[in-house]
Parts: C-alpha cells; structure tokens; sequence
C-alpha cells in the first residue's frame, strides 16, 4: 500500500469534528495522497462541496440506507452518516472517480486531532500560500502547532472567515504544510509513530483499500473502521453523533458515554448504553456566533440550539428493547445493520443544557466483557467513555 509495486493514489478525507458525522465529522476537505516507493506527496486538493450532487444517487446497502437515508450516496458530506468506514470510503471513491475522472486505489481518513498529535512531533508549520494575506487579515494564526491546530481548524476559522470556499483553502494549506513536513522527514519518529497510534486508537485515523486482498488483512483491525467483522468484539456496543443542525455547532457538545451492566434476565445479559450530551455555547450563541456556525437555522433547528442524531448499536443478535431522555420512556427509530440492533433518537440541546439518554438492550448472547466505540469528536475518546458500571447481583 506504500507503492512498492508503483505508485498508488488515496483520496485523503479530513473528517471536520466540529460538524458530526457518525465516523468523525463532515469530510469538509479533501486531497490526493499519492505513494511511491514509500514516499508521501500531497496531490490535488478539494473540497466536499467542489465534488456535487449524485445523480442519479449511488445505490448503497439497503440496510444502511434505511437508517441514514439516501443521503449517503447522494453527497460527498453524508458518505460517513454511517459509521461502518469501509461504506463510506467506497461510496466517497466512486464519488471522487466520477467527479474527477481520477482512479483512487482507496481512502484514508483523518481528522484535525490527529493532526494536532503529528504537529506535537514535527514542530509548527507556517502557512505560506496563495491566502497568506486573507489568513493574516482575518487574525488567524499563521503558524500552527499542536497547541492551536483544533481550536483554530474547528472554531476560530468560522467565526473570522466567513466564506466557505477560503475557509477550504485554509484547510487546504494546512493539510499541505502539515503533509510536507512528514513527507521530508521533519520531526521525531519515535514521536510521530506514538501521535499516529494514539489517533488510530480513538478511531481517528481509518483506512480503506479498494484492494480486496489488502481490506481483507485491514479487517482484521479497528483502524478499518468496520461495524461487523473479525475487527469487532463479541460484545462490542457502539454510540455514534450526526449533526441534524446543519452547523458547525458540535465545537461546544461535550459528552460522556457509558455501559451499565445489568443482572441477568433469563439467562441473557442486559446492558444500558447511557449517553450524557451538554452544550456548552455561550447563552447568546445565537446572535455571538456567526450564521455558518448556528446554521442560522437553516434545518428548522433555532439559531444556538443543536440538534444530534444519536445512534446506539448493540451486539449481534442482541434487542434494542426502549430509549429514556432524563428517565422518562421516549419514542426511538429501531433498525437491523449488519445483525446488529440499532436505536436512534433525536435530542435538541439550548446553551448550558444538558441532556441523558439510555437504551436498553436485552436478549443479549455473549458473556464476554462489554465494550462501546464512539464517534471520535473534539474530546479526547478518555475523557468521554466512562469505565462501566456493573449492577450488583444476587
């Protein structure tokens, strides 16, 4: 996959955690990153939106489209509303082949927080492109490093640009500073191997080859980002966010995801996947911050409240019995993907609420210790999964 064999080509997506999607965030930017012989180029540059509408829409696992919509074969955007990668990145090739004419030998995926780990090893890059004069004039920082890269990429970048297509080549001209330094071997290896690791253990860095051989060993491995398959654990849950705001607002969404194991109820074990969710924007969100970043309620959803799709997955075969939001029954969305439950609800936070969902699953086979992957966001992955509670049982 490093082109031993010959040059290969990768579709870099750069998941934008300030805008959820289930895999990360909106894959706002995009480049080529081209391989040969072990040597790392950044190629052409792009973005989600230069990539258009689908159509008519790529056909896409039926299951799949049932939860997330046709969405996900229609634009460059939604491809990740479904937290199975190896989806997302097929559908975001075709995409990319049928726009550019361009053949990708598959996709990598990361996001700002990763770059903040590799920025920790390589030292700051400075900006030096074509909208130098823009980034200085709208007072952002010129020279990243691992201290800013987040705050800037995912906050300040909005609230100071406020057209899209320079906010793009912002990204763009940070993805290439950054990707130059690792191409000419700037930095720390040891350091590097330690940032890339961390952000491979979050689910922050995933990869797909259009290769069947390759995506057969990939697989095997969290970093294919697969909702079924030898990559997931007996009795593996996951929680994952979509933005239903339209915005940019899940900056300030902080949150804490954990499992509570419950006694056993005819012979099955029964866990609870609670999910405590708090915006943290200022109380004047909705006239502080800028339109792009509320949304300006674009989506129905009013200026500085945000709206989230959250998504529960239990373990094979297991149920999706109910959903609570502060104790009380609500009505959910169960679904089937990949013989796995599925639960959605819809939850709305105003400035300084915060909300706890549960879903209850039953029925559940395996009685292997319990674990939960989530949505990488701008939180360090410790800080949101809470070590699991266990019931005490007679």
């Amino acid at each position: 996959m490093l082109g031993a064999a010959g040059p290969r080509n990768y579709l870099l997506m750069i998941q934008n955690n300030a805008e959820a999607r289930a895999s990360g965030g909106i894959p706002g930017a995009l480049a080529v990153l081209t391989l040969d012989q072990g040597k790392l180029a950044l190629g052409a540059q792009s973005s989600a939106g230069d990539v258009g509408i689908m159509t008519p829409t790529l056909p896409v696992d039926p299951q799949q489209q049932q939860i997330y919509s046709t969405r996900l074969g229609k634009y460059m955007q939604d491809v990740n509303l479904t937290p199975d990668f190896p989806t997302a990145a097929a559908t975001a090739q075709v995409m990319w082949e049928k726009k550019t004419g361009q053949p990708v030998d598959g996709v990598v995926s990361i996001d700002p927080v990763v770059l903040s780990y590799i920025l920790q090893s390589t030292g700051p890059v400075e900006i030096s492109g074509p909208g130098l004069a823009a980034v200085k004039a709208a007072g952002l920082p010129t020279a990243l490093s691992g201290s800013n890269v987040v705050p800037t990429l995912l906050s300040d970048v909005y609230a100071k640009i406020q057209q899209p297509k320079l906010q793009d080549a912002y990204f763009a001209e940070v993805a290439k500073e950054v990707f130059n330094a690792l191409s000419s071997g700037k930095g720390e290896a040891k350091g590097l191997i330690t940032g890339l690791t961390r952000g491979t253990n979050e689910g922050r860095v995933l990869v797909w080859s259009a290769n069947a051989s390759e995506q057969s060993v990939i697989a095997n491995y969290p970093l294919s980002g697969s909702v079924s398959g030898p990559s997931v654990s007996p009795a593996q849950f996951g929680v994952y966010f979509n933005d239903g705001t339209g915005a940019k607002m899940d900056y300030y969404i902080k949150r804490t995801v954990q499992l509570v194991q419950e006694c056993p109820a005819d012979g099955y074990e029964q866990t609870r996947v609670r999910i405590t969710s708090t915006n943290t924007a200022p109380a004047d969100a909705a006239t502080s911050l800028p339109e792009y970043v509320t949304g300006g309620g674009a989506f129905g959803v009013p200026q500085g409240i945000v709206q989230t799709n959250i998504v529960a997955y239990g373990p094979v075969q297991a149920n999706v019995e109910s959903a609570t939001d502060e104790g009380q029954k609500i009505p959910f969305a169960p679904y089937i993907h990949a013989n796995r439950p599925v639960g959605v609800v819809a939850q709305q936070l105003a400035p300084s609420e915060s909300k706890t969902v549960e879903f209850t699953f039953g029925k559940i086979v395996q009685h292997t210790e319990p674990n939960v992957v989530v949505t990488p966001t701008v939180q360090s992955v410790k800080d949101v999964i809470l070590p699991t509670e266990n019931a005490t049982c007679q």
